[in-house]
């Protein structure tokens, strides 16, 4: 499929039979027409399995049939993951399917009959017009070690998201009956303050006990870092804490439970990482994008996880468009507003893009240099965020190079438009 306004359109020939689908949960409904819009029969409904699907191809094929059509393009708009195994389905048959942007269902369904009703019949009418406008994009249907790479990322992102969950629940079990913890510990998470969470968990076990007890108990799990010092200073503690007193047996399961559940998490998190990293080294490009320093693996996995063969690009704006960097800017007649980020794109690869390139401008000569120019040019000096998503948009013009060519990171190619002296502060 091609990528330009004009190229989409040329697509859509005489001979080209259009098919919108509105995709629902259980049944789909779809809607044939040709290039000027002219319907053909009545809607199809069809279900979301194998017989709706070839029930689909069936209705298609009569269609191309009695009408002379030699091609057909079949367009949906994707609602949730219902519409991925429609999708899936269609690629395993080499047939063409493209997406059509909710935004534009919603802001174009009045068009036709100036009337805001919304339903499956009508919106799969409105989905074949905008195909036929060439107002649709072609949907990055992974495969192979790219479809492994996105599930084992978004499987990463979860895991993420529940220790802080259970981080947040473990902080608000103490605050609650050992507010005093941290006076002791400066980190829940150190050997210590675990070990103290498992064995005593609360400040009456714990002011019933000697320093020398509290540090007898703390010894098989902590070789080193706590002396009598510091168990004297937490048994001091727990005998003028103000934590509450009452439902403690439960209370007790539940920060067990707590800290069996991070434990798992975490030791998930890490083998999950480290099959990441083999995984991703076997893409080419992979083990010179890793090797530019401040760049980790997981970010170059998170990269390929939502770009893709990065072979099925053709420029590097594609990937900035991809990542919701693009430009927008608001102005009318001398009011001039200000230019952001149009943010429509694959949110996970702008969040990857924007925490990676914050380590870079830190540590990466190049990156650090970049920004400082950015931020201190005579003209049009950028304000620091503006700076770090110019580098994002830098960073994926990078990665784009590597992953087409193979070649090491020069650092040379990114400073051709700074001083000499700035060019010499990088070498």
């Amino acid at each position: 499929m091609n990528y330009t306004q004009n190229q989409k359109i040329s697509q859509i020939t005489p001979k080209t039979l259009i098919i919108g689908i509105d995709v629902a949960k259980d049944k789909h409904v779809a809607r044939a027409q040709d290039d000027r819009g002219f319907e053909f029969g009545k809607r199809l409904i069809f279900d979301n399995s194998f017989h709706g699907f070839v029930t689909l191809l069936s209705w298609a094929e009569r269609h191309m049939k009695s009408h002379d059509k030699s091609d057909v393009i079949y367009g949906v708009e994707p609602t949730g993951h219902f519409w991925l195994n429609l999708a899936y389905f269609l690629k395993a048959q080499s047939i063409d399917i493209v997406l059509v942007n909710p935004m534009h269902v919603k802001k174009s369904k009045e068009l036709d009959d100036n009337s805001p009703t919304k339903n499956d019949t009508k919106d799969a009418r409105v989905i074949a017009q905008l195909i036929k406008d060439g107002r649709y994009s072609v949907p990055n249907l992974l495969e192979g070690i790219y479809a492994e790479l996105r599930e084992g990322v978004k499987l990463r992102d979860q895991l993420i998201k529940q220790l802080i969950t259970i981080e947040g629940r473990i902080q608000n079990h103490i605050q609650r009956y050992f507010p005093e913890f941290f006076n002791v510990f400066g980190d829940w998470e150190g050997k210590a303050a675990q070990c103290t969470l498992k064995l005593f968990p609360f400040p009456e076990d714990i002011s019933q006990m000697t320093p020398e007890e509290v540090l007898q108990s703390w010894k098989p799990f902590v070789q080193r870092g706590v002396g009598i010092k510091r168990a004297t200073k937490l048994v001091e503690t727990a005998q003028k804490s103000i934590g509450i007193t009452v439902g403690l047996t439960f209370a007790k399961r539940e920060i067990q439970s707590l800290l069996d559940q991070h434990e798992l998490f975490k030791t998930q998190l890490n083998e999950l990482d480290e099959e990441l990293e083999l995984l991703v080294m076997t893409i080419p490009g992979a083990e010179e994008m890793i090797a530019i320093p401040g760049l980790g693996p997981v970010t170059v996995a998170t990269f390929f996880a939502e770009v893709g063969d990065i072979k099925n690009y053709n420029h590097p704006q594609q990937l900035v468009n991809l990542a919701g960097l693009s430009l927008k800017e608001h102005s009318s007649g001398k009011y001039k507003g200000q230019s952001r980020i149009c943010k429509r794109g694959r949110k996970r690869l702008r969040k990857a893009l924007y925490l990676a390139i914050r380590p870079l401008v830190a540590h990466n000569p190049t990156f650090k240099t970049l920004h400082h120019h950015y931020t201190h040019r005579p003209e049009r000096p950028l304000k620091k965020q503006q700076s770090l998503i110019a580098l994002c948009c830098k960073l994926l013009r990078v990665l784009f190079v590597i992953g087409q060519k193979q070649c090491p990171f020069d650092p040379t190619k990114l400073t051709q438009g700074l001083s000499k002296s700035e060019r010499l502060e990088v070498a």
